[in-house]
């Protein structure tokens, strides 16, 4: 890991269009700025991972799940 230090207006480049900048730093907490593109995703880490955790979970798909889609579809059909 990387690690800067900087005061408080101070600020970090990520590539060419993300700027993150130290707002203000108050007693163990440190308020970020970020000056990013709109398509780029911004989350808390632990709510990313929480994103993360929720996706790989609905991507499984059971075998007995799988089952009963296909005869709904073949139902639907006919």
């Amino acid at each position: 890991m990387l690690v800067l230090t900087r005061k408080a207006n101070e600020s970090i480049m990520l590539g060419d269009d993300i700027e993150l900048t130290v707002v203000a730093i108050e007693g163990d907490r440190v308020k970020v700025g970020i000056k990013a593109p709109k398509d780029v995703e911004i989350y808390r880490s632990e709510v990313y991972q929480k994103i993360q955790k929720e996706n790989l979970e609905a991507s499984k798909v059971s075998g007995n799940m799988l089952g009963k889609l296909t005869e709904a579809f073949k139902n639907n059909k006919e």
